[in-house]
């Protein structure tokens, strides 16, 4: 099955860190692949203590706000490379692709390679992918589309990112 967590909306990767612990508490094994990601997040600290999920960051140390960098783009594919061979070993039950969306929508990736992959992926294995701007391809492709909507946010009041909240 492959999930999708999409929009503008707070809580795309919280929604998925979500369905890592349930799927650990079921005894099922959990590899969690963050794209654009490199620094501390305080869910690194909590997941590191559960046998059965392992995390993994695939980006540099700050996450892009500009044009992507040639590190990025060898990042991210090298990340891709990673994961396919992960998924075709069958060692996890189920593979989060966090923030593969924006990878996608940046160019660091191309999603015919992603598409190709999903086809491809073992039956029973559950892949969920993160990020605002979910290419239409992988929309359609996908069995479960959340759209998570902002509907207030307080970043527009001036509140900065909280540690243990936001990071």
């Amino acid at each position: 099955m492959i999930q999708v967590y999409t929009g503008r909306g707070k809580g795309k990767t919280t929604a998925s860190l979500g369905l890592a612990v349930r799927a650990s508490g079921a005894g099922l094994k959990v590899y969690i692949g963050q794209f654009l990601k490199g620094r501390f997040y305080s869910e690194l600290a909590s997941l590191k203590k559960i046998k059965n999920i392992k995390v993994e960051q695939l980006g540099s140390s700050c996450f892009i706000k500009k044009a992507p960098a040639p590190k990025d783009i060898l990042l991210a594919k090298k990340g891709l490379e990673k994961i396919k061979k992960l998924i075709y070993s069958r060692a996890y039950d189920m593979v989060i692709l966090d923030e593969i969306n924006i990878a996608i929508k940046l160019k660091l990736l191309k999603v015919g390679e992603v598409i190709t992959l999903l086809k491809n992926a073992p039956r029973g294995l559950e892949i969920i992918l993160t990020g605002r701007y979910t290419h239409p391809k992988i929309l359609k492709l996908a069995d479960l589309v959340s759209d998570i909507k902002e509907v207030k946010h307080y970043f527009k009041k001036g509140v900065k990112g909280r540690r243990g909240i936001e990071f």
